[in-house]
């Protein structure tokens, strides 16, 4: 039955549009996708998909809205030629972090990107570790948000974790460490930070739990530019941590993230291939989220896993 849908990959992430298709056994299907002098987009598709139900696969990478306009002209392209259903694969969801009105005179913009998706053709969408699970209700469309906590936890087996503690950078964290505690069956520590001041900067208080001696495993749903994330690592050490593993889904790592990294005492970040990595790293181990997203479209449609 996998004759009857077709994936489409946009130019964010090439390499894990092609995995998806591998484990699928099914060739990407074929579209071109040209930038002109002006910054306008071509997008066309190579092949017939009247009455095929279409996946498009596309990250929210750099260049950022370059994409996500892709990713839009895509949906709408393959509606116009008579797709018979359009699911938007967003394994990173852009402006996650813009999903409420915490200051006056700003927008709700992950609200509106998901109507952008609604409106661009899509009649369902695929995401991915959601930073605010909520959000997932901003889509009027059918949406699925799947975790990458098999992936990652089931590398984490491969390591000592005799003396090992799992740690929320903050308590907002605190439901990213949920899945992995029932998972590896591991102790919880909470790093306490304290604002006092809407325009201060966040300061560690202490650290509920026990974390001395131990190695802490940092988890977090994404790293940005690291400073939350190498912040809380030195916290950890200065503590009495013995070593420090960082674990997160999606792998911005945006401005002087890689060498605050490489600068922090953490002996290991392990992410997924959620986003293609900017830059290489020797502390940086990229697992493949290819299988979850895989059979995430699979279970689109049960009739075609047959």
């Amino acid at each position: 039955m996998t004759n009857q849908f077709k994936v489409f990959g946009g130019t964010s992430h090439p390499a894990l549009v092609s995995d998806i298709c591998h484990i699928l056994r099914l060739q990407q299907a074929s579209s071109f996708t040209k930038e002109f002098s002006n910054e306008n987009l071509l997008v066309r598709i190579d092949e017939d998909v009247r009455g095929y139900d279409c996946f498009v696969i596309q990250t929210a990478s750099p260049p950022l809205h370059t994409n996500m306009m892709e990713l839009f002209i895509l949906c709408d392209t393959l509606r116009a030629y008579g797709a018979k259903s359009i699911c938007a694969v967003i394994p990173y969801f852009p402006y996650i972090r813009s999903d409420k009105q915490d200051k006056p005179g700003v927008g709700i913009v992950a609200r509106l990107v998901a109507d952008l998706v609604e409106t661009s053709g899509a009649t369902s969408a695929i995401l991915l570790d959601l930073h605010s699970r909520q959000a997932q209700g901003f889509f009027k469309i059918p949406t699925r948000v799947v975790s990458a906590a098999k992936v990652l936890t089931a590398y984490l087996k491969t390591l000592d974790l005799s003396n090992a503690v799992l740690v929320a950078p903050d308590a907002g964290e605190v439901k990213d460490l949920v899945p992995y505690t029932e998972m590896l069956s591991l102790p919880m520590a909470i790093i306490d930070k304290r604002r006092y001041d809407d325009n201060e900067h966040a300061h560690a208080c202490g650290i509920v739990g026990d974390i001395v001696g131990k190695t802490a495993i940092l988890i977090d749903d994404e790293i940005a530019t690291g400073g939350t994330i190498c912040e809380s690592a030195m916290i950890l050490k200065s503590k009495g941590a013995d070593k420090i593993i960082v674990l997160c889904t999606h792998p911005v790592f945006s401005g002087h993230a890689i060498e605050r990294l490489e600068a922090a005492p953490i002996e290991q970040v392990i992410v997924t291939d959620s986003l293609p990595l900017r830059m290489q790293s020797n502390k940086i181990t990229s697992l493949s989220i290819a299988p979850v997203l895989a059979d995430a479209i699979l279970a689109q449609f049960p009739s075609h896993s047959e």
